[in-house]
């Protein structure tokens, strides 16, 4: 049943796809309970495949699904392991109940289908993140929920601080990626590809301190942008200004915690460099009480739980 871990991907993405093409003519609620059941469907195949590792009866497992780009080393795979396992059943038990309260929340809005085609695509790029086997695969899953979170949050677009809101999301975010792929070429300058099996099995033999920090200080700069850390958490607040579900999807279990994943993922590469992280936690710990501060001055509650969404990231980041 492994063999089939790519149908969790698949699944959302289906319904994405689906609903952007006949979402006007499915209509509302249809569309919704559609996108919804895509979800949950989803859900329910990662707990089976979860159940194994709660009873101690499975190994990790990589599924090679086609190779990608052969000069780089990045074939198109998957990698089913704890971490993936807990995340993926967050994302998707999160995602469905946020998905089913928003098919009350849309009713009504004329572009109710393209709502739902939006959530579904942001579940399928948040899975590709958390399941991915090397980085280049990890990379278009970071992407394509930067890409999602632009459209959810600007959803709206004709009230000029939904459009403003979006767009600000959009550049901060790039701003980290910057650091993500600057850490990607170093990687693969150091390995010849961008494999964590080999990345991090010949870690502590390939890299120096020195290559090892530079690495781990990139990869968080993108986990900065991501996890809305000091000093580029200033996206998050605006973020408010998209529909009510899509504040709850992106600061509860999916979009702000890649950053934090990202980390725990690439554990590996920080343990061989203790400058970042003492860096990584003494950001988190800034961000924790310097948001928790701002929260104490606003006077609109969704803002509030902006700003205590990123003084929360910053407690994760600093246990990372």
């Amino acid at each position: 049943m492994i063999d089939y871990l790519w149908l969790l991907i698949a699944l959302p993405l289906l319904g994405a796809v689906t609903l952007l093409l006949f979402g006007k003519r499915i209509g509302d609620p249809a569309s919704g309970w559609l996108a919804s059941l895509m979800v949950i469907a989803a859900f329910g195949f990662a707990v089976v495949l979860a159940w194994p590792f709660f009873t101690a009866t499975q190994e990790p497992e990589s599924i090679f699904l086609f190779q990608w780009i052969p000069v780089l080393g990045v074939a198109a795979a998957l990698l089913w392991d704890p971490l993936a396992a807990m995340m993926t059943l967050i994302v998707t038990g999160v995602g469905a109940v946020i998905h089913v309260y928003a098919i009350g929340y849309m009713h009504g809005d004329e572009r109710f289908g393209r709502f739902f085609a939006y959530l579904n695509l942001f579940i399928a790029s948040m899975l590709t993140l958390v399941l991915a086997d090397n980085f280049g695969v990890m990379f278009v899953g970071w992407e394509l929920v930067g890409l999602s979170s632009y459209l959810l949050i600007s959803f709206w677009f004709v009230r000029p601080a939904a459009a403003s809101a979006g767009k600000k999301a959009f550049i901060v975010n790039r701003i980290g990626d910057w650091g993500f792929l600057v850490a990607l070429m170093l990687i693969f300058a150091a390995f010849g590809t961008l494999d964590f099996g080999i990345v991090f099995g010949e870690a502590d033999v390939v890299l120096s301190t020195g290559m090892a920090t530079a690495i781990t200080l990139l990869l968080f700069v993108g986990a900065i942008g991501k996890s809305a850390q000091i000093p580029l958490y200033v996206w998050l607040p605006d973020a408010m200004e998209g529909p009510t579900p899509v504040s709850a999807l992106i600061h509860a279990a999916t979009m702000v915690t890649a950053g934090v994943f990202m980390i725990a993922r690439t554990a590996t590469l920080y343990e061989l460099a203790p400058t970042s992280a003492a860096i990584v936690a003494t950001v988190g710990a800034v961000t924790a009480l310097w948001a928790a501060t701002i929260a104490i001055g606003q006077r609109d509650i969704k803002r509030v739980l902006a700003y205590s969404t990123i003084s929360q990231l910053g407690y994760m980041v600093m246990a990372m």
